[in-house]
C-alpha cells in the first residue's frame, strides 16, 4: 500500500496487513496471504542469488503449495510456517488458488525479465503483468468478504494495478540499481502518472461495495495512493522515493470522509 500508514511490518506493501480497521475473524487469512506473498517476493527480490538460484526457489515454493494442499500431512521443508498456514486458510475460506498461482507467476517474470535487462514494450505488456502481481491480491480480499460481482471486481483490479503503477513510479531509484525498468518504452513519464491516477480514481467506487470498517481501510488505500502521485508529481524519483508524513495522513483521513 503505498502510503501505508496502516501497515504493520517493515516492507512498504500495497496492501494494508491486518490493521485496526480488519475484521477479526479475517486477520488469520489476511496475514496467511501477505506472508505466502511475502517470502516469494522475497526469494524473487533480496539477497544475493542468482536468476537461476531463484526460478528454482519459486518452482519449489509452487510444488510444496500443491502438495501440502494434496496432503495436509506433508510439510515444506524450507517454508513450513507459511505454507501450513496459508493452505490451512485456503481450506478454511475456499481461497481461490489459481490467484496465489498468478503471483508467483509475476514473481517468476520478475527475475526473467530482470536477468535478460528486459524492459516491457507498451504499456498492455506492464498490465499483464500487474494483472498477475497485484490484481490477485484485491480479488483475493474481496472473496474474503464475499463481495463477487464482475462490477466489484473490475474497480478492484483497477485500484490494484494503480498501486502497482504508483509503487513502480515511487520506487525509480531503487529498481534502476537492481536492473528492474517498469517505464513502457513507448510512453513517457508523466504520461503514466496521469494514467495511474485515471485507474485510482475508475477503480474508487469500490469503496462504496466494500462494507463496514474495511470498506474506511479501502477510503485510505485509495486516498494514499493519490497522495502518493501528487509526490511523484514534484519529485525525482530517479533519486529519490517520496514518503508520506502526518501531514499527509491527516489530509488523507480528511479526502476519505468526502469520498
Amino acid at each position: 500500500m503505498p502510503a501505508s500508514a496502516m501497515s504493520s511490518v517493515s516492507h512498504y506493501e500495497n496492501f494494508p496487513v491486518a490493521s485496526l480497521l480488519c475484521p477479526p475473524r479475517l486477520r488469520a487469512p489476511i496475514v496467511a496471504i501477505y506472508h505466502f506473498a511475502r517470502t516469494a517476493d522475497d526469494i524473487a527480490d533480496e539477497g544475493a542469488a542468482q536468476a537461476e538460484q531463484r526460478l528454482h526457489l519459486l518452482q519449489s515454493l509452487r510444488h510444496d503449495l500443491h502438495k501440502q494442499l494434496q496432503d495436509p500431512q506433508f510439510q515444506s521443508l524450507k517454508w513450513p510456517d507459511v505454507l501450513s498456514s496459508v493452505c490451512t486458510q485456503i481450506r478454511a475460506f475456499d481461497l481461490p488458488v489459481p490467484l496465489l498461482l498468478a503471483l508467483l507467476d509475476a514473481f517468476e517474470q520478475d527475475v526473467v525479465y530482470t536477468r535478460d535487462q528486459r524492459r516491457y514494450a507498451d504499456r498492455a505488456e506492464l498490465l499483464a503483468y500487474c494483472a498477475r502481481s497485484a490484481n490477485p491480491i484485491g480479488r483475493l480480499l474481496l472473496h474474503l468478504y464475499g463481495i463477487t460481482s464482475p462490477q466489484a471486481l473490475g474497480y478492484s483490479d483497477a485500484v490494484c494495478t494503480a498501486l502497482q503503477l504508483i509503487n513502480f513510479w515511487q520506487d525509480i531509484s531503487v529498481d534502476l540499481p537492481r536492473g528492474r525498468f517498469y517505464l513502457p518504452s513507448d510512453s513517457q513519464f508523466h504520461e503514466e502518472i496521469a494514467f495511474a491516477r485515471h485507474m485510482m480514481n475508475q477503480g474508487a467506487a469500490l469503496v462504496h461495495q466494500v462494507p463496514g470498517r474495511a470498506g474506511w481501510e479501502l477510503r485510505l488505500v485509495v486516498q494514499g495512493g493519490l497522495r502518493i502521485l501528487d509526490k511523484i508529481e514534484r519529485t525525482d524519483t530517479t533519486r529519490q522515493r517520496p514518503h508520506l508524513n502526518a501531514a499527509d495522513t491527516l489530509l488523507m483521513l480528511w479526502r476519505s470522509l468526502w469520498m
